[in-house]
């Protein structure tokens, strides 16, 4: 295949989707990415590139990624695709959007943290916040 034609295609859409998977996991571990590149005997950046997904990950490495994770293989795949498997379905905007969220680093810990706060008041300003300064970037 031509270089730059791959350039402008970019990574494929599973890649992206298994190495965001990898990264949430990893971060649900609090794993660093020197510890997970560690034990499957790589680099850091290596790792790195796996989670962008810009570099494909063969077979034998999830396997050993999955292991180091405590997942299963098929973990790495769940939600990709699944809508176009049901005839009719259609993610919405909102749905596609937290999925989205909750693939970032930032979403992960947000999503671990704002359940820990008991006060609904607290939680109701910081959702107040949120859409504060979501307006303000729209402007």
């Amino acid at each position: 295949m031509d270089d730059n034609l791959k350039a402008e295609r970019g990574p494929n859409p599973v890649d992206l989707h298994v190495g965001a998977r990898v990264r949430m996991r990893r971060k649900f571990l609090g794993m660093s990415q020197e510890g997970l590149a560690e034990t499957i005997a790589l680099t850091f950046q290596q790792v790195q590139k796996y989670e962008r997904g810009s570099n494909r990950i063969s077979a034998s490495k999830l396997w050993e990624i999955a292991k180091a994770l405590k997942a299963p293989v098929a973990y790495f795949f769940e939600g990709y695709g699944e809508n176009e498997a049901v005839e009719g379905f259609s993610e919405s905007e909102s749905e596609q959007f937290v999925h989205g969220f909750l693939m970032t680093t930032e979403g992960i810990e947000l999503a671990e943290a704002f359940p820990r706060i008991k006060n609904a008041k607290h939680r109701r300003r910081i959702l107040e916040l949120v859409r504060s300064l979501a307006e303000d970037d729209d402007a």
